[in-house]
């Protein structure tokens, strides 16, 4: 299990709803939250054997920026 950290472009609570479906069907992912009070608006997801890569595609390909950030 590992906690993967993303800056992203998600900003509202209305946001976080357009793609939590998406998140939720992701082989892998355990839990996934949003801080939308940091200024980089970060999602933290806990995954078993899941790419960064594809969850920054699940936010891109909704309309959102996401950046995996370095440990």
């Amino acid at each position: 299990m590992e906690v993967l950290v993303f800056k992203t472009s998600v900003q509202s609570k209305n946001n976080v709803q357009s793609v939590s479906a998406a998140l939720d069907a992701l082989t892998g992912v355990l839990k996934w939250n949003f801080d939308l009070q940091d200024s980089d608006n970060i999602l933290r997801v806990v995954a078993d054997d899941v790419s960064p890569r594809k969850v920054e595609l699940v936010l891109n390909y909704a309309g959102f920026a996401c950046e995996e950030l370095p440990d």
